[in-house]
């Protein structure tokens, strides 16, 4: 299953409501696997980014659907990129022309 790697900032909502954000975590987890995947790794960071999340879910459209479902509850915007685990980096390298 693919995995993703989600980087989200807290809309003026989502901060002044900060403290509903983990029963918001936990209904990305849910959302998650409603998609038929999972909310892997949760992690609260300081820098460009409030929170870093690490998913997995089926394909690149379920894994839309969870970034937009996320932002469209007003609390996040979200950035999200493909991860590829560091067997398929090397079979991608391997077969390299």
């Amino acid at each position: 299953m693919p995995t993703y790697i989600g980087f989200a900032s807290y809309t003026d909502q989502g901060i002044r409501n900060v403290k509903d954000s983990p029963k918001r975590l936990d209904a990305a987890k849910d959302l998650a696997k409603d998609l038929g995947g999972e909310l892997k790794q949760f992690y609260l960071t300081m820098g460009a980014y409030d929170i870093v999340i690490v998913f997995d879910v089926p394909g690149d459209d379920a894994a839309a659907k969870f970034a937009l479902s996320l932002c469209a509850r007003g609390n996040v915007r979200t950035t999200t990129v493909k991860a590829f685990t560091e067997a398929e980096y090397r079979d991608i390298v391997a077969s390299l022309p």
